[in-house]
């Protein structure tokens, strides 16, 4: 009783920790962004998305070097799923949320080329091996390094400054330690999070890809789940999508790149059911944006039903 009682603890103490690390990253990140003259639009696509993934890198980096495959890649599968069916279905229950065309031209189509290599790299050997994720890898090099070209071809336009979170710039040595704090943080919070995750599915019996699809994935999702919720509450309905959409994006290339290259990662307890239902959602999604001027409170409630009945399944196949 006591071990349990210990884990869970240091299970939730992880989640915690997660969660304040990705938002210490964020504000000393930003701050030394600012100082570096980058545009608060290139902040917002490139470092915030990462920030808030952060948690999902450190989980999965962790695990795999430990040798949890299905927890690496479940996560993030899961975290994709989570995001789209929960999160942008939540949101959109608060408050519409209209569609950017920005994310249209270039954002979703690169969410659904990377989930489609995603599942080629699953299909051919049941994980992604080192120069597969190199591969993935140098595509969120290019997909920052283009944000960060366009924005300053075309500048900060007026209409985007509507849709930014005022930020405050703070001393920068108290930015660097910010930054090194919530790595930290970040750091020790995965190793307590799998640590837990791990045990649960070892005494319960529940396979790590289930663990990691579910308890996992939601855990790691807490900043995507404050920002998007926040937003839509706000009714900054453009921070709600779009922290939603650069997260999935940067989940897919940066942490199925960077994993595998430190570790090729093995996945077998996931199936193409999970990998399906990440691009599907996905699909899903980019429909109702094609289609609609924005997303209603219809579609939100299609998503989380979607999403419900994803959990009630797999929660089935343990039972």
């Amino acid at each position: 009783m006591v071990v349990w009682l210990t884990n869970i603890l240091l299970g939730i103490l992880g989640g915690v920790m997660l969660y304040y690390g990705a938002e210490f990253l964020v504000k000393g990140g930003v701050s030394i962004a600012l100082k570096f003259k980058v545009s608060p639009l290139v902040i917002g696509l490139t470092l915030v998305a990462f920030a808030t993934s952060a948690p999902e890198l450190a989980v999965s980096i962790d695990a795999s070097l430990k040798g949890h495959g299905d927890v690496a890649m479940g996560n993030v599968v899961g975290s994709n799923i989570c995001n789209i069916a929960l999160i942008l279905g939540l949101s959109a229950l608060i408050a519409p949320l209209p569609i950017n065309k920005k994310l249209l031209k270039l954002d979703m189509p690169l969410m659904m080329a990377a989930s489609l290599l995603l599942l080629l790299f699953f299909w051919l050997n049941n994980g992604v091996n080192r120069w597969q994720g190199a591969l993935l890898f140098a595509g969120v090099v290019s997909y920052t390094v283009w944000s960060i070209y366009s924005s300053r071809q075309e500048g900060v336009s007026e209409d985007d400054g509507g849709d930014e979170v005022e930020i405050k710039e703070v001393n920068t040595f108290l930015s660097i330690g910010l930054v090194i704090a919530g790595l930290l943080t970040l750091v020790f919070g995965a190793k307590f999070f799998v640590g837990c995750a791990a045990f649960i599915a070892t005494k319960l019996g529940v396979p790590e890809a289930i663990i990691a699809l579910t308890v996992v994935a939601f855990g790691t999702s807490l900043p995507e789940l404050a920002t998007s919720v926040v937003a839509a509450l706000k009714h900054e309905q453009d921070i709600a999508i779009g922290n939603v959409v650069g997260s999935n994006i940067f989940n897919i290339l940066c942490i199925m790149g960077i994993a595998p290259m430190i570790k090729p990662v093995a996945a077998q307890g996931i199936t193409f059911l999970d990998m399906g239902l990440m691009i599907g959602i996905a699909a899903l999604l980019w429909i109702m944006m094609i289609f609609g001027k924005k997303i209603n409170r219809a579609e939100g409630a299609l998503l989380l039903v979607i999403n419900f009945l994803y959990v009630g399944f797999l929660v089935y196949k343990v039972l």
